[in-house]
């Protein structure tokens, strides 16, 4: 039987696709840098960089539109003010009002002559020494903030504090131990043996890091080792309180891109691509001065040390969205679309970025992989605990006496981070809330912190292990403002690509902004969104409501389960 050629419209589509694929991975970068020299409103711009790019209007109006950072409009002095978590629970919320005063402009604006712009985002990384703000690229951190954008005091930016509580660090080895990368890499790629890495990820246990968990060899073995395939370092660390990738993009970035080399082998693939959050200016620095240097040494490009071996590597910059953390949401972000989740089947094993076979790792499972090579992935499984092995990155809010990352081996009692590592809270601050995994991971109690930091042990609480940013609450912060900021988070950072987490945490705002419990409403929304979201975010937030309501108990009452 004849195989039919498709012909006609059918060949227009493809035609099309085939370009806006190419000129797609220019888009957002096009579009990020015509915003940053206009305040005017994305519609009288974005069309003229999509007629650049031969593409249809449509395609620039959308990612346009969608991204908080090419949405915002960009004075001649643009200033992003961080709202997220761990800033809020600093001073409750007071620093950008304060900001805004100092600075003459409300978030969302510029001053009428242009001169300066502020945006409103949720995490800058500076969780340890919050509330933060980016001057340009420039970081201002803690009490006096507004004073240091006002030019009144210096700008102030710690350095992450790090301490390893394993005895042998995996993941802080060069930032603690001083240990150099790009040990393993050379070794493996001249052997030829890619088995070698699939075997000892597979004996290790691995799991990523990024929050869902799941089995990075399983993930490596579904992409099928395909001509095709594409490896996606994740860097778009998108959850307040967790600064974890940050870290290990700006202070040991070669192991990192070591890491993804190794992936990248044992996948067949070819081509890899860095996600560094725009949020991240100095983290998107080193890592891409990090890419220039693999490419010098021979570790990157063709014939790599003399084999037959070609790995290309990218580092790109996001644009500002939480959900495109989201592993489909990332490929349509790299794509030029707007960063929504995808429905799945199919997955991105089988059909990911530019339909190829795409695995997508968080920046800490990859920095993981070079230790797990090189000692094995059996003394990797001897850490942590039986089912959850290895050890993983925690980071303490601005709250706690001793804030910074912490490298533990999974199962380490929260009780002994927050009160041992942690210190307890500065101050003599009371503790009355612990958020674990990120604004829609959960709430504990300070009464039932006797939990094992295992993605196991805290669902039984009602929480989530995420990427394991520990903010803490004090007195001084009102359950109903709590309530609201979760509320809050969840509205502005929903993609709308379903309505369920579209209108839900829409609603939801509202209910938290009217103050008294909402009873048998709440429970149909939280219904709705936990059985009908497209994606982890709108079924994730009941879940960390109803954890917030067992906290504060009456203070907060119908908004339990």
């Amino acid at each position: 039987m004849a195989v039919m050629r498709p012909t006609g419209r059918f060949d227009a589509f493809r035609a099309l696709s085939e370009r806006r694929g190419k000129a797609g991975e220019r888009l957002v970068e096009r579009l990020a840098q015509v915003r940053k020299g206009t305040t005017a409103d994305p519609g009288s711009w974005a069309p003229a960089v999509a007629a650049g790019l031969r593409l249809p209007a449509a395609a620039a109006l959308g990612p346009a539109a969608y991204y908080a950072d090419l949405r915002a409009p960009h004075g001649r002095r643009h200033v992003r003010v961080c709202t997220a978590t761990a800033c809020f629970a600093a001073q409750a919320g007071r620093h950008v009002t304060q900001v805004e005063q100092e600075l003459g402009v409300t978030a969302g604006a510029v001053s009428p002559d242009g001169g300066t712009s502020l945006q409103a985002v949720r995490c800058l990384g500076y969780c340890y020494a919050g509330p933060a703000a980016l001057d340009g690229a420039t970081p201002c951190t803690g009490p006096s903030l507004p004073g240091q954008l006002a030019g009144r005091e210096p700008p102030t930016a710690p350095r992450i504090p790090v301490a390893d509580d394993t005895g042998d660090p995996v993941l802080l080895a060069g930032a603690v131990a001083g240990e150099p990368a790009w040990q393993v890499w050379p070794q493996i790629v001249t052997a030829g043996d890619p088995a070698r890495v699939r075997r000892e990820v597979a004996a290790s246990g691995l799991r990523g890091r990024g929050g869902a968990g799941f089995q990075v060899a399983a993930k490596w073995e579904a992409a099928g080792r395909t001509p095709g395939t594409v490896v996606v370092a994740n860097g778009d660390e998108g959850d307040p309180g967790s600064y974890a990738d940050r870290l290990l993009m700006e202070a040991d970035p070669r192991r990192v891109l070591e890491g993804l080399a190794l992936a990248c082998f044992a996948c067949g693939a070819r081509r890899a691509v860095v996600l560094v959050r725009s949020e991240y200016p100095q983290a998107l620095a080193r890592m891409r001065e990090a890419a220039a240097e693999a490419y010098a040494d021979g570790h990157f490009g063709p014939r790599v040390h003399g084999t037959d071996t070609t790995l290309d590597v990218g580092v790109v910059e996001g644009a500002g969205s939480y959900v495109a953390g989201e592993e489909t949401a990332l490929i349509a972000s790299l794509e030029g679309d707007r960063g929504c989740a995808r429905p799945r089947p199919p997955y991105p094993t089988a059909r990911g970025l530019w339909d190829e076979p795409t695995v997508v790792n968080n920046v800490e499972t990859l920095a993981a992989v070079p230790w797990i090579v090189a000692r094995g992935g059996e003394a990797y499984a001897r850490r942590g605990t039986p089912e959850e092995t290895g050890t993983k990155l925690v980071c303490l809010s601005e709250r706690f006496a001793r804030p910074g990352v912490y490298e533990v081996e999974l199962g380490t009692s929260l009780a002994r981070i927050v009160s041992e590592l942690g210190g307890g809270l500065k101050e003599g601050s009371e503790l009355t809330a612990v958020q674990v995994g990120g604004p829609l991971g959960g709430f504990l109690a300070p009464d039932a912190l006797d939990v094992p930091l295992t993605t196991a042990g805290l669902a039984a609480r009602g929480a989530a292990l995420g990427h394991a940013g520990l903010v803490a609450f004090d007195q001084h912060v009102a359950p109903q403002d709590l309530l609201r900021h979760v509320w809050e988070f969840a509205a502005a950072e929903s993609c709308g690509a379903c309505s369920p987490c579209r209108v839900g945490s829409g609603r939801g705002l509202e209910l938290a902004g009217a103050g008294a419990g909402p009873g048998d409403e709440w429970k149909r929304l939280a219904h709705v969104l936990a059985e009908a979201s497209l994606c982890a975010f709108g079924r994730r937030i009941p879940p960390a409501v109803h954890s917030l309501a067992r906290v504060y108990g009456d203070r907060l009452a119908g908004w339990g389960p």
